[in-house]
């Protein structure tokens, strides 16, 4: 996949990684600011059960 990506992309090798660079920049924003908000009330990570059993035992 990222081959092809590659080849499709316009210019020499350095013009090619600034605009890969640009991409990975823009899919990481998005991820940021659009589907990680999203996706987070889906997540499990809030729900923790913390065993009081342990806390007698010193």
């Amino acid at each position: 996949m990222y081959g092809f990506i590659w080849r499709h992309l316009p210019g020499n090798a350095w013009v090619k990684a600034a605009i890969s660079l640009v991409l990975v920049l823009a899919v990481v924003y998005v991820l940021f600011q659009y589907i990680f908000p999203w996706a987070e009330p889906l997540l499990p990570f809030n729900d923790v059960t913390v065993d009081q059993g342990m806390a007698a035992v010193r």
